[in-house]
């Protein structure tokens, strides 16, 4: 399950994908138009920055816009910066590895079968960027 934090970062990168190339929008605008905090977009807007997927602008005219454009940000991304691991247990994770304490992954079925769901949602994650949320969906 992706955390709120997550569905939020989706959430305003999907609203500035749609608002027009290159013009920054003003955090409150963000906030107001999908619902979220704006104490914590904030935070979630300047991970993303920090990460080189958003860009800033201070002063009259300010906010934030794409630094990369939206059709090149995967949405697994986007999930690994804002929550970590996309695997539903660290034992089947490809970035974020950490081997349990109480098995062997060898025989272990459940690791077997969860690297099997994090092949699965990876191609899906993917395979998708900021873009299809905002247009295809």
């Amino acid at each position: 399950m992706i955390s709120k934090k997550t569905q939020y970062g989706l959430k305003a990168l999907t609203y500035l994908a749609q608002q027009e190339k290159g013009i920054p929008v003003l955090i409150a605008d963000i906030s107001n138009k999908k619902s979220i905090p704006l104490k914590f977009l904030e935070s979630i807007l300047l991970d993303l920055r920090k990460a080189g997927f958003l860009e800033s602008k201070k002063g009259k005219g300010g906010g934030y816009f794409f630094a990369i454009p939206p059709t090149k940000i995967k949405v697994a991304a986007i999930i690994r910066l804002l929550d970590g691991p996309i695997a539903l247990v660290p034992c089947a994770s490809l970035n974020f590895y950490k081997k349990c304490d109480d098995c062997d992954e060898k025989t272990c079925g459940l690791n077997h079968l969860m690297k099997e769901v994090r092949d699965a949602s990876i191609k899906i994650l993917e395979d998708k960027t900021v873009a299809d949320l905002a247009y295809n969906y």
